[in-house]
């Protein structure tokens, strides 16, 4: 669907993207991460065709990715960070005058309308001034112009910044929605549970360049294994706990006790039975699996908000 491949941009003696190449498979959608200044946005603008590189290609469907190269550039549809709607107008006229300048008319464009509103769940609120919509279903009716046109692939950056829990899951639905249809979605996300939740591959950049690529699974295993449980309390405890030397570290937050042990099989049992025997009242166990903010902080030294 999507190749990236040797792509490269300097501004003046700053070079953001130095010789990035990943592949997007149909169907997927695909997170690419990294701190501010990791050159996701300058990588993206190429992807979309608002940027020409200063070497390397970029295909969509085959078809190469340019300035003026709009026979690629009608696969894509993008959902930029900035929100890109006319408050004065409706949805439903902010639709049809961005439908517009793709070219549609008459049926074609009443139907792609009509799509974008029932795939976004704004129908209802088709009419109404967007002045009046939350963030999120500003969101939304950004997402909805983007797929006016039917791209094969859509890009997003940052769709969620701004939005409160609920609008954010309504987004989610409406992206699973797309992909079950079979659209390739390219998502950049300061969230890391967003992209654990939506991603099915991920790369992670950094100073220009890609430092890891693969599944989830695939990256959780970069970082050296540990054997942690998570064990959650009744209450906080009131006095500092004395572990056994099974217990190769710990950090108490709250109700909530992190513990690293050698092996989880001979360990676990004589850890909490300490800790029952100090009068804590055990309200569950569970494995931690290793974090792709972990991930993320063994790749680049830094968290992804940094």
């Amino acid at each position: 669907m999507l190749e990236v491949k040797d792509l490269r941009k300097r501004f003046g003696n700053l070079e953001a993207v130095k010789g990035v190449s990943f592949e997007v498979a149909k169907g997927i959608c695909y997170g690419l991460l990294g701190p501010n200044g990791a050159g996701k946005t300058t990588t993206i603008s190429v992807i979309v065709g608002t940027l020409e590189p200063d070497g390397g290609t970029v295909t969509v469907l085959g078809k190469r990715v340019g300035l003026d190269q709009y026979d690629a550039k009608r696969h894509i549809g993008y959902v930029p960070q900035e929100l890109a709607v006319y408050d004065e107008l409706s949805a439903k006229d902010n639709l049809r005058f961005f439908a517009s300048l793709y070219g549609l008319s008459g049926q074609a464009m009443t139907s792609a309308i009509d799509k974008a509103l029932e795939v976004t769940s704004l129908t209802e609120r088709a009419k109404e001034p967007v002045k009046r919509f939350s963030g999120g279903m500003k969101r939304r009716l950004n997402i909805g112009i983007a797929l006016l046109h039917s791209p094969e692939l859509l890009v997003l950056d940052e769709p969620t910044v701004g939005v409160d829990p609920q609008s954010r899951n309504a987004i989610f639905d409406t992206l699973r929605l797309l992909q079950d249809e079979g659209m390739t979605l390219l998502y950049t996300t300061h969230y890391m549970e967003e992209a654990e939740k939506m991603c099915q591959r991920v790369a992670v950049m950094d100073h220009g360049e890609i430092v890891a690529e693969d599944t989830i699974g695939g990256l959780q295993k970069l970082v050296p294994a540990k054997n942690c449980v998570r064990v959650e309390l009744d209450s906080a405890p009131t006095a500092p706990i004395s572990f056994p030397i099974e217990v190769k570290s710990h950090e108490v937050v709250d109700t909530t006790i992190t513990i690293e042990i050698d092996d989880l099989t001979t360990d676990l049992a004589p850890v909490l039975e300490t800790l029952r025997g100090q009068g804590l009242k055990i309200a569950a166990v569970e494995s931690h699996e290793t974090s792709l903010e972990e991930v993320f902080l063994h790749l680049t030294g830094k968290n992804l908000r940094d």
